[in-house]
């Protein structure tokens, strides 16, 4: 979803700035896999993970005041939808099902609610609730298994290479996210979209 879908700000550099926090200490805590891979894992929720990144930049910052920088990073509101795309899977849904295959904490409904599009998917498959993350194959096949399809129906976009290399591995057709022009020239191709 992150990264084709749901968009983030590139920089944190003003957030870090505004909360007293050295620049670039956010992402390298939060995104260090000791720490994220945990909460994507589902073996720990995303509220603990939230209080150990906090945790971990106020020891870096004892002055700044890290709970409110984590609670603003991790807004769901600090995030915008990539609404090309989003028109996108709604014209591929109208053809076929969309199932979101995502490396996502405990908080994805919520994120899915907030965001106003826990109904633009026949399935959610949350790694956090799967306990495997992409690029594992156990994902793609428990993904295969709700959808009841062959891997070679199914179309598969990601925005990190070694995702659509493991998916490409199990025989799914996959496609890394580049822009949405290309999404969608890739699609018609795929004869996911209509012509129109």
């Amino acid at each position: 979803m992150d990264g084709v879908l749901r968009l983030w700000p590139d920089d944190d550099a003003a957030l870090e700035r505004a909360h007293g926090v050295p620049p670039g200490s956010l992402r390298a805590v939060a995104f260090a896999p000791a720490l994220l891979e945990p909460a994507i894992r589902g073996t720990t929720s995303d509220a603990q993970w939230l209080a150990e990144v906090a945790a971990r930049i106020a020891a870096l910052a004892p002055e700044a005041d890290a709970p409110a920088l984590v609670a603003a990073w991790s807004a769901p509101t600090a995030a915008r939808l990539n609404q090309p795309v989003l028109a996108l899977l709604r014209d591929v849904r109208q053809r076929m099902p969309v199932v979101l295959l995502s490396n996502a904490t405990s908080r994805l409904p919520r994120d899915l609610d907030a965001l106003g599009i826990a109904d633009a998917f026949d399935a959610v498959v949350n790694s956090s609730e799967v306990g495997a993350i992409k690029p594992e194959p156990a994902i793609f096949l428990h993904a295969l298994a709700q959808l009841g399809m062959a891997a070679d129906q199914v179309l598969f976009v990601d925005d990190t290479a070694a995702n659509i290399e493991a998916a490409r591995a199990l025989g799914l057709r996959a496609e890394r996210y580049v822009d949405a022009a290309a999404l969608r020239a890739w699609l018609l191709a795929q004869g996911a979209l209509g012509d129109d």
